[in-house]
């Protein structure tokens, strides 16, 4: 009798199979690099700070003050500089070497070219990495050396390493007093403010690497996702002293910032 009462019938079975055939596949998506991925990994973060995109960019093209504020950076040098741009004729770094380490026994050293659209982008690459920059912008850049004898494709710890910096000028205009509060914003398109227009910029940075070794990549995966936004911060931090020292109004926080992190492509 119990025996009856808990063997399944034919029919039962026939609606269990169909049942489990309905539950849909879950689809799941990883939000860290994948250490041993056969590409490049990929960091990015961004801000939006309130300063001239001006102000910022002298201040990430200033390579040879990277020393002075990055973090594990021990030493940055200009070895080469672009001919006059055009528009604005002045030179920018074209090649650099960067020493990062924990100290003198700990520390790697690498040789980056760098390519700049004056007020909107600066990259800088080592190893396999090669512009996204489009040509007609960075023509104030010299014509590179033969790979064989170019010491910014050395191998290293890194088979490749890309950093690109962009930057996205707007103007904003606080909104005025009445549609400050939630229940009157909607008024903000009927008023403008009596304060005058302040200059603000999107700054996104991009960083995509490769380990020669991918133990390296595995060992480097829980702190590389904050890799980009420490960098983006110090900088930010730089912006903020370089502005104050040109009596150009102090102490101006960021205004919101998200970052993101994505995997190889």
């Amino acid at each position: 009798m119990a025996t009856k009462c808990l063997a399944p019938t034919s029919r039962s079975l026939l609606h269990t199979v169909r049942n489990i055939r309905r539950i849909p596949q879950i689809q799941r998506r990883t939000f860290l690099p994948n250490p041993f991925g056969s590409g490049p990994q990929t960091l990015t973060a961004s801000r939006t700070l309130d300063y001239s995109h001006e102000a910022i960019f002298d201040v990430i093209s200033d390579v040879s003050s990277y020393s002075s504020f990055i973090p594990y950076c021990q030493s940055s040098t200009v070895t080469k500089s672009s001919k006059p741009d055009p528009e604005t004729k002045k030179t920018y770094p074209e090649e650099a070497s960067l020493t990062i380490g924990f100290d003198s026994a700990v520390a790697e050293k690498f040789h980056s070219r760098i390519y700049t659209i004056p007020g909107t982008s600066i990259e800088a690459l080592s190893g396999a990495a090669e512009s996204s920059l489009p040509a007609s912008k960075t023509s104030h850049h010299n014509p590179r050396p033969d790979p064989a004898s170019d010491p910014t494709r050395s191998k290293s710890v890194l088979t490749h390493l890309s950093t690109l910096w962009t930057l996205k000028p707007f103007r904003y205009k606080p909104p005025p007093e009445s549609a400050k509060e939630l229940g009157t914003q909607h008024m903000n398109h009927k008023e403008t403010s009596d304060l005058p227009g302040q200059d603000r910029t999107d700054v996104s940075l991009k960083i995509e690497y490769q380990f020669a070794n991918p133990v390296y990549g595995a060992m480097s995966a829980a702190a590389a996702p904050k890799v980009a936004e420490k960098m983006i911060e110090a900088f930010e931090r730089r912006v903020k002293e370089v502005v104050a020292s040109r009596g150009g109004g102090g102490e101006r926080g960021k205004v919101g910032g998200s970052n993101s992190v994505a995997g190889s492509r």
